[in-house]
């Protein structure tokens, strides 16, 4: 049974193995894969693993040998998945190996936004501490985090492992989602969407995207924000609408945004986020924890040892 990795740098990036997988006979992997080759290399596999090389119903149509996807990553729209349920593959995702990856950048973007250690050590390094009259140096304020309200959009594992630390720390939780536990691991409050939106001093995002939540976060959720709101995205992103947000920040009314994701990433030169004011841009790194890659690429391992075994088949997302 042949496997091909079609795009592994990402996941193998400063050192990983790929040992989990190099004990399947008949392994492949490839750093990258282009569009255009990745009919040629994946023809004859009988199970391809992806992680953002794009599976559409035109490749998956070419590829007569596959009998099984899997996806390095949770997220899976860069896979046709009805294509595949239609020729009878399943495809299988990892779902929870960066949770506490994600959580631990959530809350170093929120303290990075609260702060700003890197401004004041560069601020010490270029003298300006030493030229102070007094003992401390700063000049702008830092606030605590506990007491504020912490909204989470989306709160499914990584949503309530955020509201655990955000308890931890104090803060008081209210949580969005379509349904709500029955028995809650964490204290935090049910609300609407709207009361979500006007009453968190921190909104931080975990949902996924869809038609129903692609751009949710737009002018009209802006202008219900507090003027002194932080919002965090470590999710897709896609969930916000850009060039509102852009503007909003310029208009001072949010006082910050966090991001992980964009809606293009690389972004494109032109994406406003880029030159808004008091915008963190990170380079969609939450998920890339050692951890949490080496438990993905057991993740990979579990789901192909259960599909060669003829077992039941593990995270299907197609079924």
């Amino acid at each position: 049974m042949k496997i091909v990795h079609l795009d592994t740098t990402t996941t193998v990036m400063d050192g990983i193995s790929l040992s989990p997988l190099d004990q399947f006979e008949n392994f492949v992997a490839y750093p990258s894969t282009k569009k255009t080759e990745v009919i040629e290399r994946a023809k004859d596999a009988d199970i391809v693993i992806v992680n953002k090389v794009v599976l559409d119903e035109e490749t998956i149509s070419q590829l007569p040998n596959l009998k099984y996807i899997c996806v390095s990553a949770t997220g899976y729209n860069n896979v046709d998945t009805d294509e595949a349920k239609k020729k009878g593959i399943p495809v299988s995702n990892v779902s929870g190996y960066s949770t506490e990856s994600v959580v631990q950048h959530v809350f170093s973007l929120l303290f990075h936004a609260m702060i700003n250690v890197a401004y004041y050590d560069e601020e010490v390094m270029s003298g300006r501490w030493q030229e102070s009259d007094h003992f401390t140096f700063f000049d702008h304020s830092i606030r605590e985090i506990k007491g504020m309200t912490m909204g989470i959009y989306g709160y499914g594992t990584i949503g309530e492992r955020v509201a655990n630390v955000a308890n931890a720390f104090g803060m008081n939780v209210i949580v969005t989602r379509r349904t709500q536990i029955q028995q809650e691991k964490a204290p935090i409050t049910y609300v609407d969407f709207d009361t979500l939106i006007e009453n968190s001093d921190v909104l931080t995002l975990h949902s996924s995207l869809n038609l129903t939540t692609k751009e949710i976060f737009n002018e009209r959720v802006f202008q219900k924000m507090k003027k002194s709101s932080i919002l965090i995205n470590t999710a897709r992103g896609g969930l916000i609408h850009e060039s509102d947000l852009a503007k909003a920040l310029n208009n001072d009314e949010i006082a910050c945004a966090c991001l992980d994701v964009l809606s293009h990433e690389p972004p494109l030169d032109n994406n406003p986020l880029l030159q808004a004011k008091n915008c963190i841009i990170t380079p969609h790194i939450a998920w890339t924890s050692v951890e949490a890659r080496k438990k993905l690429l057991e993740g990979i391992a579990k789901n192909i040892h259960a599909f060669i075994n003829k077992e039941s088949l593990l995270n299907v997302v197609n079924l």
